[in-house]
């Protein structure tokens, strides 16, 4: 089978390429760095908004009360 390597856009075979989906390590090392340098990223889901908590300044000790 044959495919598009995502490096160059050259075809790539899929079977007995040790680099699959890149069509050579040159291609798979390139993308590694791209995703080392930050160039590739995973969108997370944006968390709800939170009450912030109080800091400890503002809250009265806790202890015995008389």
């Amino acid at each position: 089978m044959i495919a598009k390597c995502p490096g160059c856009g050259k075809a790539a075979s899929l079977k007995d390429n040790p680099f699959r989906p890149f069509c050579s390590e040159r291609c798979r090392l390139m993308d590694l760095g791209r995703w080392l340098d930050g160039a590739y990223g995973i969108a997370a889901a944006e968390e709800q908004q939170r009450d912030p908590e109080p800091d400890a300044a503002s809250q009265e000790p806790k202890g015995r009360t008389e």
